[in-house]
């Protein structure tokens, strides 16, 4: 296939995609430096500064890891504005965040406005790849966990310091499911992907963003103790005791962070929430589904 060009390397599903893209002709846009090969170049791009971009796009399918409200504005400027510059683009595959779905009745302000930023983004991307006449598939994943390289998840390894900090740690006796996707799968997910974008065997469904998600389907609980389970037991992480409490009473507790928090009251309120039902990796890539974690969660 043609040259693939990856936006947000620096991320670890956008270091897992390296991975699995060697031996394809791979072009990396971002802000750092990275080694170049003979089958990977590096083409300077600050998503933020469209007219900072003096270059031009090699012919080929774009994938990013990249946050879309960055990536979006950035394409659209181009396109018009210099269209010589994107002219060689043959399609996009994007990450967004299931968030846009999962914090669309938020109450605070934070989560509000990061839900209007991924669908004024999504629309955008659309719009222009449509204007553009190429393909455009958007991945909407959800807890995306793992570290691959240097690179680490800022969700699951959140909670693994949590635990090495407290001896307990209180949840409610109903924890809502949860569906967590390894980097590596989203990375594997995106690369099949854009591989297929340009088969006209392999349709592109318009419109809504494919929500993804990992193989397992688990409470947060049990998430929880397979993340203690992971870490082995000389990480402090395993001797943190999980302490189901009734509904009310977990919302007792909780009940102080409104003031302290609205973001992180609503955070924990989810923790009873079922935000699982996606699409699973397995079924895109069409393997044998992996059991949660798919890897062992490495998290400093």
């Amino acid at each position: 296939m043609s040259t693939l060009l990856l936006f947000g390397a620096s991320s670890p599903s956008g270091a897992a995609f390296c991975e699995l893209g060697q031996g394809r002709e791979l072009t990396l846009l971002g802000r750092r430096t990275a080694p170049a090969t003979p089958q990977r170049v590096h083409l300077p791009c600050d998503l933020c500064d469209p007219d900072g971009f003096a270059g031009e796009l090699p012919p080929g399918v774009a994938v990013s890891f990249a946050p879309i409200w960055h990536l979006a504005p950035f394409l659209a400027d181009l396109a018009e504005r210099r269209p010589r510059a994107i002219a060689g683009l043959q399609g996009v595959v994007a990450c967004s965040s299931s968030s846009a779905i999962t914090k669309r009745f938020a109450a605070n302000r934070f989560d509000r406005e990061l839900v209007q930023r991924l669908l004024r983004a999504e629309d955008l991307l659309q719009r222009t790849c449509a204007a553009l006449s190429i393909p455009c598939r958007i991945l909407a994943p959800t807890l995306i966990y793992g570290r691959v390289g240097q690179y680490g998840d800022r969700n699951l390894s959140q909670l693994l310091k949590l635990m090495r900090r407290l001896p307990v740690l209180p949840v409610p006796a109903e924890s809502g499911l949860r569906q967590p996707i390894h980097a590596r799968q989203l990375a594997a997910v995106a690369l099949h992907l854009a591989e297929r974008l340009n088969d006209p065997g392999v349709p592109v469904p318009p419109g809504a963003p494919l929500l993804i998600g990992g193989d397992d389907t688990l409470s947060y609980t049990e998430m929880l103790r397979r993340l203690q389970k992971s870490a082995g037991p000389s990480d402090q992480a395993s001797h943190c005791i999980l302490l189901p409490l009734p509904p009310g009473l977990f919302l007792i507790l909780a009940a102080p962070l409104l003031a302290i928090s609205p973001k992180t009251f609503e955070a924990v309120l989810r923790i009873g929430a079922d935000l699982a039902g996606f699409t699973p990796a397995h079924a895109i890539l069409d393997e044998p589904p992996r059991r949660f974690p798919a890897e062992p969660v490495v998290s400093g």
